[in-house]
């Protein structure tokens, strides 16, 4: 009865009641830290601005997927890593060479050869590393450089050694010291569609051609030609004021540089570095494959080797596809692991053809008859064969300049198709992994600990020591129970 008797009174004198509905509220004061912070007093955090947010979602997407690929790239090599490293423990017997691999590079097309060397470096090696096998390079700069080494090796494996005229100290000491070669498949790694086209070319040449460079046509000239090209030319048409001028003005020249000798000075001429001898040009085309003579030292079966892909694309317009492999990577290591595993672990099969024909799978070397055998069983291979189309979609990715000729320029290997003799097509071997081999490849875990980087491994360690500083995890000593008969 008093509050309303209050509200009536109040409502007739016309007075407003003490308490305003609409009264602010006191101002909270700022917290104190961000003064001390450096970021003034009226600091009040909130979320970025609508543009910051884009480019914030941008770059920390675009970080994140780099940061994974590399981070899973680093697995998968690891676990191919893992799978060849009891190669390393293996002992070594000391009177024989160990295994060698040959690794072929050379510059792609359009660029150079530093490119095909990071290549290697970043997928190739890791695995070679940890299997403890050693490797030599046979390197090309320029299109036909593999392709003419190559060639020239296997002439020079031909050739007897009293008829080679070159003396090889490293060989005559190792044989004095009675330590023997590497008797199994060595093994050979290709890196690109461009290299392959080369190793297939030079194989050819060496086991087909002949051991001495064929006379070029140049040089078969009658001696009436040159005669005639050696004539000194007639001069019977010029005057004779003319050629005494010339004459007047070259003794002139003369006597001037004369006297100029002894007051000039030449400086000191550098040591010009030595040149690189010229390319080899082809010993034998590739239309007298089928008229070359079969060679009784021919091997039943070469050393197996592998074509290892390399995807290069240059250009601008092709940014978005290069930007997607650069952010796929762990799939170009997986796949080239996998072959780099199956070279180390030297499991080969012949390289077989697309029909349904197979190929011999084994020759015997000692028997003339399986040899005479093999080349009429692999006269029936189809050209259309493994070594034709392996790694064939990085040629639609070669700049266009590589692929216009010229008028009157020679063979050109990266250009042309690939032929193969059915001799040698049939001794041709492709390392692969057998199926026990992939199913441990699959069991195998890697630990987080072994792929992790600096900053999550930093945070691990120190994470571990505070723990152990606390107490946790600290090493149990062994408790000893004194017995009868002593300590236990």
């Amino acid at each position: 009865m008093a509050d309303s008797n209050t509200q009536a009174e109040n409502a007739a004198s016309g007075t407003k009641p003490d308490t305003k509905p609409d009264a602010k509220l006191p101002k909270a004061k700022p917290n104190p830290i961000y003064k001390y912070m450096g970021l003034g007093e009226n600091f009040r955090p909130k979320l970025p601005s609508r543009n910051w947010m884009i480019f914030l979602t941008i770059t920390g997407s675009f970080t994140a997927a780099v940061v994974y690929d590399k981070r899973e790239k680093r697995r998968v090599q690891r676990k191919w890593c893992k799978l060849v490293e009891h190669i390393a423990k293996e002992p070594l017997d000391s009177r024989a060479m160990p295994r060698k691999l040959t690794v072929f590079l050379e510059g792609p097309p359009s660029d150079g050869l530093r490119s095909a060397q990071d290549h290697f470096k970043e997928y190739v090696k890791p695995i070679l590393v940890a299997s403890g096998l050693d490797w030599e390079f046979i390197q090309g700069r320029k299109e036909g450089d593999i392709r003419a080494e190559l060639a020239q090796r296997i002439r020079k494996s031909r050739t007897p050694p009293e008829e080679r005229g070159e003396e090889e100290p490293i060989l005559e000491v190792r044989k004095k010291a009675g330590i023997t070669e590497f008797d199994g498949p060595r093994g050979d790694i290709v890196i690109g569609r461009h290299t392959w086209k080369e190793y297939v070319r030079g194989i050819h040449e060496g086991w087909l051609g002949p051991l001495t460079e064929p006379p070029k046509p140049s040089e078969d000239t009658t001696p009436e030609e040159s005669k005639s090209s050696t004539s000194i030319p007639d001069t019977s048409s010029e005057s004779p004021l003319e050629n005494l001028t010339e004459k007047t003005d070259s003794s002139t020249s003369d006597a001037g540089a004369a006297e100029s000798t002894p007051e000039t000075k030449e400086p000191p001429k550098e040591e010009e570095k030595p040149k690189k001898p010229p390319q080899l040009s082809p010993f034998i085309s590739v239309l007298e494959y089928q008229s070359a003579p079969t060679l009784p030292e021919l091997p039943a079966e070469f050393d197996p080797s592998t074509p290892i892909s390399f995807p290069h694309i240059l250009g601008f317009l092709n940014t978005p596809r290069r930007l997607y492999r650069f952010l796929n990577r762990r799939k170009v290591a997986d796949s080239i692991g996998r072959e780099t595993a199956a070279i180390i672990l030297s499991t080969y099969r012949p390289y077989h053809a697309t029909s349904i024909a197979e190929l011999p799978t084994s020759f015997a070397a000692d028997d003339a008859d399986n040899s005479l055998q093999a080349d009429s069983e692999a006269e029936s291979i189809p050209q259309t064969a493994e070594q034709q189309i392996a790694l064939t979609e990085e040629e639609k990715e070669w700049h266009k300049s590589v692929r216009e000729r010229k008028e009157g320029e020679p063979e050109r290997t990266w250009l042309e198709p690939v032929v193969l003799d059915p001799r040698i097509a049939s001794r041709m071997r492709r390392f692969e992994l057998t199926a026990e081999d992939e199913e441990r490849a699959k069991s195998i875990v890697v630990p987080e600990e072994e792929i992790e980087g600096w900053i999550k491994g930093g945070i691990r360690s120190l994470g571990r020591e505070g723990l152990k500083y606390i107490g946790f995890r600290k090493e149990k000593k062994p408790v000893y129970e004194e017995t009868e008969e002593g300590l236990e």
